[in-house]
């Protein structure tokens, strides 16, 4: 194996702010208590406006969001009987059918300074950055022991779209949903594993910047897929796409 164009690292990923944290830290705190002083208004309120900017929403993006989630039909959770990770085909297959399985293809675009495993026609990612949308975090991957710090996260989780009208497709449908790059994102390993299979009434992204974007890709996916939301999951996608700060 090659590391071609980066130094090897060490085993173990390693994180940090991101680089647009980074640079201006102090002056951006004293800027935001001053005016939180002044306007009265919370740090919450611009730490999430600061990071929107990173995953900007246009107003058509958000409009198409709410016209797309009042389409969604509205019901209760089917009971979760029969769900296998099987159902929806083998991991990561190559449905594109470009030589490479889906999870290499995500990690080579959803990272920045990629290196591929020599002979795999650059398929295999070996090194890689992720800033990371759901932690805020820089992690540099590497393939080995500690890949999984960098996981794929199904956005509408399998099992969520199981109980949500996915029990009804067909073998194929199921695989082509498993392996949508529209519904898959290179993203924190443990940050994954908090999520589970939940929905946006269960669970957000902690990087508040993040949510707004998070939950257009997820109304988006169902409404390509015509799944269903309950409830309590409706009105938590309709508060975040409200509080959505839409880039000028």
């Amino acid at each position: 194996m090659t590391r071609t164009g980066r130094t090897a690292r060490s085993a173990r990923a390693r994180r940090r702010p991101a680089a647009g944290r980074r640079a201006g830290r102090i002056g951006w705190v004293w800027l935001v208590l001053v005016v939180a002083v002044a306007l009265g208004a919370g740090l919450p309120v611009w730490s999430e406006a600061r990071e929107s900017a990173r995953f900007p929403v246009t107003a058509a993006d958000l409009d198409r969001a709410r016209t797309e989630l009042a389409a969604l039909e509205v019901k209760g959770r089917a009971p979760r009987t029969g769900y296998d990770r099987d159902q929806f085909g083998p991991a990561w297959a190559d449905v594109d059918r470009n030589g490479c399985d889906t999870r290499n293809d995500v990690l080579a675009r959803d990272l920045a300074d990629v290196t591929f495993e020599d002979g795999t026609h650059e398929c295999v990612v070996l090194t890689g950055t992720l800033d990371d949308p759901y932690t805020g975090d820089v992690i540099d991957f590497e393939r080995g022991p500690n890949s999984a710090d960098v996981q794929i996260d199904h956005v509408v989780a399998l099992s969520d779209a199981w109980q949500k009208g996915a029990q009804q497709w067909d073998a194929e449908t199921r695989r082509r949903f498993a392996n949508d790059p529209a519904n898959l994102l290179a993203v924190d390993g443990p940050a994954n594993g908090a999520k589970g299979d939940g929905d946006a009434a269960t669970w957000l992204p902690p990087s508040t910047g993040y949510r707004c974007a998070y939950v257009a890709r997820q109304v988006r996916v169902k409404a390509a897929y015509g799944l269903w939301v309950t409830h309590a999951e409706r009105d938590a996608m309709s508060r975040q796409l409200d509080a959505c700060v839409v880039a000028r």
